[in-house]
C-alpha cells in the first residue's frame, strides 16, 4: 500500500482525501492554520483538518513551508515519514524544492482546470467569468513554478448552462477525487506518459477580489450573468446591500429606460447595458438569508421604474 502525505485545505480537497484514506496509507495531513471566524472570532478548523481528525490522522499546520523554524520542522517530519508520494489539492502554500524532491514518486497536484489554461488560485471562478463551455481537472507532477509541472492526467467536463461556481466546484472536486487513484497506480507501475505544458497557451487565474462582484448595470446582461455565476454579484436596493446568487439572461431587449431600472417588479428583471435585461432568481438581502427571488419579493415589494445600485 502506498504511503501518502496529503496537503489540502478547503472543501474542494475533501473528496480526494476521503478516497486516499480508504485506499492508501495516509501518514499525515498538512493544512493551513486555523483561522478566526464569526463575530466572536473563534478559531475554525479547515474542512481537510476536520476530515483528518475524524480518522485519527496526524495534522500539521505550518504557517510556511519555505521559511523559518516551522518550515524546518515540517521538512524533518516529512523526512521521518518518507512518503512514497505527496498529494496536494488546494493547499494554499508553495512547496520548496526540498519537499518536491523528497518522495519516491514526487509531489502531484489536483488542479481544477485544463492546464495550461487557468493556472493559479481561482480557476473555477475565472472559467465562469470568461464564459467557458468546457473545463476539467488536471493532475500534474509538481515543479517549482506555479502550476507549471508536467501533466499526468486530464479529464474534461462541459460547463452547464447557468451553472454557478459552487456547483462547478463540487463536480470538479469529485472528478479530481476519482482521478487520483488511477494516477497513483500508474505512477507505481511506470505507465504514465507525462505531457509538458505549452507555456504559450497558459493563462493565469488570479485571486478574487471583493470588488469584482459589484454589478455595473451599464454593462450588458451576459457579462453581469457571468459575474453572478462565477462570483455571486452584489448591488444596492433601497440603500441596502443585495447579494445575487443566481440569474437568467432575458430574451427581450429594450433601450427605453436607464440602466439599473426595475422593468418587471414581479419577476425581478433589471435593465442593463446595450438594451439587455437580466432576471435575478436567487438573492440575499442585507442581514437576511439566501432565498429564491420569488420568496424575497413576497416580503419586499418592488416598484416598476425603481433604480438599483444607488
Amino acid at each position: 500500500m502506498m504511503k501518502i502525505v496529503f496537503m489540502g485545505t478547503p472543501e474542494f480537497a475533501v473528496p480526494a482525501l476521503e478516497i486516499l484514506l480508504a485506499k492508501t496509507e495516509v501518514a499525515a495531513v498538512f493544512t493551513q492554520p486555523d483561522k478566526p471566524n464569526g463575530r466572536k472570532m473563534k478559531l475554525q478548523f479547515s474542512p481537510v483538518k476536520k476530515k483528518a481528525l475524524e480518522h485519527g490522522i496526524t495534522v500539521i499546520q505550518p504557517n510556511s513551508l519555505r521559511n523559518g523554524e516551522e518550515a524546518e520542522r515540517s521538512l524533518e517530519i516529512l523526512k521521518r515519514i518518507q512518503p512514497d508520494c505527496i498529494v496536494v489539492a488546494a493547499y494554499g502554500q508553495i512547496l520548496p524544492k526540498e519537499i518536491l524532491d523528497l518522495p519516491k514518486y514526487g509531489c502531484i497536484n489536483i488542479h481544477a482546470s485544463l492546464l495550461p489554461k487557468y493556472r493559479g488560485a481561482a480557476p473555477i471562478q475565472h472559467c465562469l467569468l470568461n464564459g467557458e463551455k468546457e473545463t476539467g481537472v488536471t493532475i500534474m507532477q509538481m515543479a517549482e513554478g506555479l502550476d507549471t509541472g508536467d501533466m499526468l492526467m486530464k479529464k474534461s467536463i462541459a460547463v452547464q448552462e447557468n451553472e454557478i461556481a459552487e456547483e462547478l466546484h463540487d463536480r470538479l472536486s469529485q472528478l479530481g477525487a476519482e482521478m487520483i487513484l488511477p494516477v497513483l497506480e500508474e505512477l507505481q507501475n511506470g505507465t504514465l506518459n507525462p505531457e509538458k505544458q505549452d507555456d504559450h497557451q497558459s493563462s493565469y487565474a488570479s485571486m478574487i477580489r471583493k470588488d469584482m462582484s459589484a454589478l455595473d448595470f451599464t454593462k450588458p446582461a451576459p457579462e453581469l450573468h457571468r459575474i453572478i455565476c462565477g462570483l455571486t454579484g452584489f448591488t444596492k436596493l433601497d440603500g441596502k446591500r443585495l447579494k445575487i446568487w443566481r440569474s437568467l439572461i432575458c430574451d427581450h431587449n429594450t433601450d427605453s429606460v436607464p440602466c439599473g431600472t426595475v422593468t418587471d417588479p414581479e419577476k425581478f428583471i433589471i435593465q442593463c447595458g446595450d438594451g439587455t435585461q437580466i432576471q435575478f432568481t436567487e438573492v440575499q438581502g442585507e442581514g437576511g438569508k439566501r432565498m429564491s427571488a420569488e420568496l424575497f419579493l413576497r416580503g419586499k415589494k418592488l416598484q416598476k421604474g425603481q433604480l438599483l445600485g444607488t
